[in-house]
């Protein structure tokens, strides 16, 4: 994991934007030995129990963000090195939920689209419920036991929901194997791109001993690039360098403490604006640089 993670940092010197490390392999000491990550996680005092710990079932991996313009050149590195046979992106599988799976049983039986519609917006409005879950409901329950017809799609989509319905490819996840990947795995190939993808999801090529690398590419990146380089293009000497500017900018934070972060990397949600004018952040040692992580942390699980 550390070695293929310190080899794709030569990005950073083909001109190809890197982020400075992310997620739980940003508290590994030897990933900012390394250079994979650029934030010391001793100054910062960041937990390595994140990346690696004895209670923790799936393997550690490390999230690298590349400029999205830049990535398909990561991408190519990356098979052309390791073998276009041990090399893949990972897939994902869009499965049946309750209101889809409705829906789709009343078109296949012929059905009117009307009679699907009805029965699939009597569905109460909650994350991931299910059909069973919702039967509870007083009103789809007496929707659903009101006609036999209703009774025979209700009954058909129970035993069709949570089934695959449709398969894609992870935004950012790939896998490197040590040997051919279908030494682990079986493959879909997209005849169209040429692409190579795991048929496993993400939860079954880590079960099957693979490990997965996360390569996010990231507009944040892409827009900070190119305006260094418009500023930087008008300047003789004294060009900005964005891995050396000042964490204690006065300025800066009082953008902070007022909210204005639209374009800032998982502070620019309503929400996240909001938590800074009442934390009103005036450094960037451990306690605001805590409370700014923790808050996008719960922001990012709590809304997606």
């Amino acid at each position: 994991d550390y070695l293929p993670g310190q080899d794709l940092k030569i990005f950073q010197k083909k001109d190809i934007p890197v982020g400075p490390g992310r997620g739980s392999g940003a508290g590994s000491i030897t990933a900012y030995a390394l250079g994979i990550t650029a934030i010391d996680p001793i100054k910062y005092d960041l937990f390595f129990e994140r990346f690696l710990n004895p209670d923790r079932v799936s393997n550690p991996d490390f999230d690298i963000d590349f400029c999205m313009e830049g990535r398909d050149k990561v991408l190519e590195y990356v098979t052309q090195k390791y073998g276009k046979d041990s090399v893949a992106q990972i897939s994902t599988r869009g499965t049946m939920a309750a209101r889809a799976v409705l829906r789709d049983v009343v078109r296949v039986l012929g059905k009117p689209y009307g009679f699907g519609d009805r029965l699939a917006k009597a569905i109460p409005d909650v994350l991931g419920i299910t059909l069973k879950e919702a039967y509870k409901e007083k009103e789809f329950k007496e929707l659903i036991d009101s006609s036999e017809e209703s009774k025979e799609v209700f009954d058909m989509s129970l035993k069709l929901e949570g089934l695959s319905r449709s398969v894609g490819t992870h935004a950012a996840g790939v896998v490197i194997a040590p040997t051919a990947l279908t030494d682990f795995t079986p493959l879909i190939v997209d005849q169209e791109k040429g692409t190579v993808a795991t048929q496993f999801d993400m939860g079954d090529v880590e079960s099957a001993g693979l490990v997965k690398f996360d390569f996010l590419g990231l507009k944040t990146l892409t827009v900070i690039d190119q305006t260094l380089k418009r500023i930087n293009k008008n300047k003789k000497d004294d060009h900005i360098d964005i891995n050396n500017i000042s964490l204690d900018d006065k300025k800066t934070f009082r953008l902070l403490q007022k909210g204005e972060t639209t374009g800032v990397f998982q502070l620019e949600s309503r929400g996240m604006k909001e938590y800074l004018k009442q934390l009103e952040p005036n450094n960037f040692e451990r306690h605001s640089y805590y409370e700014c992580s923790l808050q996008a942390w719960c922001f990012r699980y709590e809304y997606g």
